[in-house]
């Protein structure tokens, strides 16, 4: 049977863990090196760019100085999404332990 008490204390449930993990992404910083270390780009959890190291010696090639940054930047982004597919897949699972609010059987 649909009880629509155990149903609204899953949602908020869900709601509480999702704030939670919203403030643990926003407080990570996820960091990556390209060219040898002439570039260093820095991230936080919700994708802004909180640091970037140019090395002055690649002011002079504006082609290389572009590839770079886009290479710094595409790299940052896929570590920022990979972690917040974990931790959205973990938050997921961790809903599994909040019982059946439509009764019966897990």
């Amino acid at each position: 049977m649909f009880d629509m008490g155990e149903m609204g204390k899953m949602l908020e449930g869900m709601q509480e863990k999702s704030e939670k993990l919203k403030s643990e992404l926003a407080s990570k910083t996820y960091s990556v090196k390209t060219g040898g270390g002439l570039i260093e780009l820095s991230l936080n959890g919700n994708g802004e760019v909180v640091d970037l190291v140019i090395d002055e010696t690649t002011l002079t090639d504006k082609d290389m100085l572009q590839i770079l940054l886009i290479g710094a930047i595409n790299d940052a982004n896929k570590m920022v999404q990979q972690n917040q597919q974990q931790s959205a897949m973990s938050m997921l699972g961790s809903l599994g332990g909040m019982g059946n609010p439509f009764g019966g059987n897990k």
